[in-house]
């Protein structure tokens, strides 16, 4: 097994973003890759006008790369936001304005897999207060993506970058994942296992693989530490791999980190070229 047995997709809002945003789906294909995922594009609407969404579909569909996974909505991302839908009053309000814009688009490109992130604590809010208003939305969310037939992801982020959001161990996401399941009776809601993030929590990643590789929805890279590519820090992330894919997992493999100090194309050289494009 290895590297050369996973279907990876490149995500376009942390990888070649040296680039403009319409520009990032043809690099992915010069670079060997068939396959992206995308944060939500457009950090200060969740409705941008049609001429946006049109604009970004056709650099897709004219680089022949494939939309696999696609954020709602989640505020300022990358900056001080880890998302919108527990945080009450306009954010919240943003997310439901998001939920058919994002979902049409997506499928408009035969994407049915949508990441949807839960949001920091708010001062002088009452958590339970929040993470009611997140059921609630995540519940909203789930049954929309139910009617194309997809998943909703619950991601686990890391306590050291992300202080205020309560979604920082694998355990917790899967506690979220299952409350939105039994709200829905949809099972649609899975866990977006990020090996940096539950690295950078101090997890064990074999058992935490051991323990949810059933209920896993797509699976994001980066090496610990620094977050850069597979190989630059000492994550044995292709053993990781191996094991999730003798646990049943054969979904994507989101490359979700930091090129360094050097243009995204040339971040991928622990991937052979003929590994790159989905087989």
């Amino acid at each position: 097994m290895g590297f050369a047995d996973q279907r990876f997709n490149v995500n376009l809002s942390i990888l070649f973003t040296e680039l403009p945003l319409l520009e990032r789906p043809a690099a992915a294909a010069a670079a060997g890759f068939t396959a992206v995922e995308l944060w939500w594009p457009w950090i200060e609407t969740p409705t941008p006008e049609q001429s946006e969404l049109d604009a970004l579909k056709k650099a897709i569909e004219d680089a022949g790369v494939q939309l696999t996974g696609l954020n709602f909505y989640a505020g300022q991302l990358p900056g001080p936001d880890r998302g919108a839908l527990s945080v009450p009053g306009a954010e919240s309000e943003r997310f439901r304005a998001n939920i058919d814009v994002a979902i049409a688009f997506a499928q408009s490109l035969g994407c049915t897999t949508f990441n949807a992130l839960y949001g920091n604590r708010v001062d002088g809010v009452d958590p339970a207060e929040q993470d009611a208003l997140a059921l609630e939305n995540l519940t909203l969310a789930a049954q929309a993506v139910g009617r194309v037939g997809g998943t909703i992801l619950i991601e686990a982020l890391n306590r050291p970058e992300s202080p205020k959001c309560p979604i920082v161990s694998a355990p917790k996401a899967i506690e979220i994942v299952d409350k939105v399941n039994e709200a829905t009776g949809l099972g649609n809601a899975k866990f977006l296992m990020d090996l940096y993030h539950l690295s950078m929590n101090g997890e064990d990643l074999p058992s935490v693989i051991e323990q949810y590789a059933a209920k896993t929805g797509h699976v994001q890279i980066a090496d610990n530490p620094g977050r850069g590519a597979p190989g630059t820090g000492s994550l044995p992330l292709e053993d990781l791999l191996d094991q999730l894919r003798k646990a049943g997992y054969d979904g994507w493999v989101g490359l979700e980190y930091k090129p360094g100090g050097k243009p995204s194309a040339e971040a991928f050289a622990w991937l052979p070229r003929e590994a790159r494009a989905v087989r």
